[in-house]
């Protein structure tokens, strides 16, 4: 298992948004690390304030995941800060067109945020993770890694990228002390994004078939404490209501 961490270790979230990556950078933050929160536009400052508010420590950084120089400056200021632990892939890109309607910029922007990017992270932050012999990468995946669906050719093409890399990434450095980890989330997530578009379906499944983020942090941090023994590569994650 691995060791209670000083307060020096870091987290780096990298797709830190207010819902998902929020609660998991608390969730982090709450266990003595330093998050590194990191996304390409918008205010963190809130972000940051929640986060030293209950105690914790945080550093916001602007960074684009999609561009190498911007990941490679990314990494080295969280390692100035102390060594990277855990690192948390959280970036999206879900979007919904009919295939006749998915233009080629559509389909490269999702496939560089899915995949590319997670590339980009991965290969990037595990460096220091194995000349240290530890260190956890978490991925976040959806529904669209396993299958696909109407409307979602982009979505689903970009996230079965990230999978396959996660699964290439966990048999190459598991073995060298790196935990690499796929997060499958199926189902709503309860945040104001998600309500504005499925408001019916979101009443519906209120409270509890609806995926907290909270909940979500929880499995992110139990997945970073698992002993080598027992190491788990892939987690899906579901509200009790949801058909799969």
């Amino acid at each position: 298992m691995n060791p209670h961490p000083t307060p020096t270790e870091v987290c780096l979230v990298v797709g830190a948004g207010d819902a998902t990556g929020g609660a998991i950078a608390r969730r982090f933050a709450r266990e003595g690390l330093h998050v590194v929160a990191s996304r390409r536009r918008g205010d963190l400052s809130r972000f940051v304030a929640d986060i030293e508010a209950a105690g914790g420590s945080a550093t916001a950084v602007h960074s684009d995941a999609r561009d190498e120089d911007s990941v490679r400056a990314l990494v080295a200021k969280a390692e100035q800060i102390g060594p990277i632990t855990a690192c948390i892939f959280n970036i999206g890109g879900n979007v919904r067109f009919p295939i006749a309607e998915t233009s080629a910029q559509v389909y490269r922007k999702v496939w560089e945020m899915c995949a590319f990017a997670a590339f980009l992270v991965g290969r990037e932050v595990v460096e220091p993770m194995r000349k240290r012999g530890r260190g956890t990468l978490l991925f976040t995946g959806a529904s669209a890694s396993l299958r696909g669906n109407t409307g979602f050719a982009a979505f689903a093409g970009g996230k079965h990228a990230l999978r396959a890399l996660a699964q290439s990434m966990a048999r190459e450095l598991g073995p060298e002390g790196v935990h690499v980890a796929h997060i499958i989330i199926d189902g709503l997530i309860d945040n104001p994004s998600t309500k504005a578009l499925f408001p019916d379906m979101f009443e519906a499944r209120m409270p509890d078939g609806i995926l907290r983020p909270d909940d979500i942090a929880e499995a992110y941090w139990q997945l970073h404490r698992q002993p080598r023994s027992a190491w788990t590569f892939e987690m899906d994650l579901r509200p009790y209501k949801e058909q799969w």
